[in-house]
C-alpha cells in the first residue's frame, strides 16, 4: 500500500470534476440556509453524517473487490432524485477517465465496458482505490472527505468566505469524518455474508429536493 496513492486521489486537482459541483451548497446558499462559516460548518456535518457515510459505504465496498455493477444498483437505490443520480454518473465518468490513465486494471476497465453511460462516483472511487492499492478505509476516507471538501471549496466562492475559515471547520470535523469512515468499513466487511442491504443509506431529504430543483435553474455557477 502507499499512501502516496491516497493523496493523489484526494488531491482537488485529481482530474474528476468535483470542482465543478457544489455538493448542495449552492441552493443553500441562495435559500440564506448556508451564510456564514458556522452555517457552512452546519452543512458540512449534516452532509457528512448523511450523503457522506452512504457515499462512503460504497466506496468502502468496492474497495474490497465486492462486484461493482452490485454496488451500482444499490448507489441507484441510494439516490431517488433523478437529478442527482445524474450527477453521481457524470462524475463517475470523470473519475473513471483520471482513474484508468492513472491505475489501469481489468476493473475499471469491466466499468466502462459495462456502465458506458457511467457508475455511481463512489463505486468507482472505491474501484480506484483498490487499483491503486489503497485499503477499503483509505477509499471510505476520500469520498466522505469529499463529501464535505466539495462544499466547503465552492461556499469560498459563492459567499467570498474567508478560505482560512473553510479549511478550519474542515480540520474540525476531522475526528468525525474518521469516525464516519470506520462505520462505512465495518459495514463493508460484512458484504459477504449480509450482502449490500448492511451498506449505510443515510437520508437527506432537504439535499434531494434541491439538488432536484437546482437542476433545473436557467443560470448557476454549480453543475449541482
Amino acid at each position: 500500500m502507499s499512501h502516496a496513492a491516497l493523496l493523489v486521489l484526494a488531491d482537488g486537482r485529481f482530474p474528476a470534476g468535483g470542482h465543478a459541483h457544489s455538493g448542495g451548497v449552492e441552493a443553500a446558499v441562495a435559500s440564506h440556509g448556508v451564510h456564514d462559516a458556522a452555517s457552512l460548518e452546519a452543512f458540512c456535518r449534516g452532509r457528512l453524517h448523511t450523503a457522506g457515510l452512504t457515499a462512503a459505504g460504497l466506496a468502502a465496498a468496492a474497495a474490497t473487490g465486492y462486484d461493482p455493477l452490485a454496488l451500482d444498483e444499490a448507489a441507484d437505490a441510494r439516490t431517488p432524485v433523478p437529478a442527482l443520480r445524474l450527477v453521481a454518473r457524470k462524475l463517475g465518468r470523470q473519475m473513471l477517465r483520471a482513474a484508468r490513465a492513472a491505475w489501469p486494471c481489468p476493473e475499471l476497465d469491466q466499468i466502462a465496458r459495462c456502465l458506458p453511460r457511467g457508475a455511481h462516483q463512489p463505486v468507482v472511487l472505491g474501484v480506484a482505490a483498490r487499483a491503486a492499492g489503497l485499503t477499503s478505509f483509505d477509499a471510505a476516507q476520500c469520498a466522505a472527505y469529499e463529501s464535505i471538501g466539495g462544499p466547503a471549496t465552492a461556499a469560498v466562492r459563492l459567499l467570498s468566505l474567508d478560505p482560512f475559515d473553510a479549511t478550519a471547520l474542515l480540520a474540525r470535523l476531522a475526528g468525525e469524518l474518521d469516525d464516519i469512515a470506520r462505520t462505512a468499513t465495518d459495514a463493508a466487511a460484512q458484504l459477504a455474508t449480509d450482502g449490500v442491504g448492511v451498506l449505510p443509506a443515510a437520508s437527506s431529504p432537504l439535499l434531494d429536493i434541491t439538488g432536484e430543483q437546482h437542476a433545473a435553474w436557467p443560470m448557476r455557477l454549480f453543475a449541482s
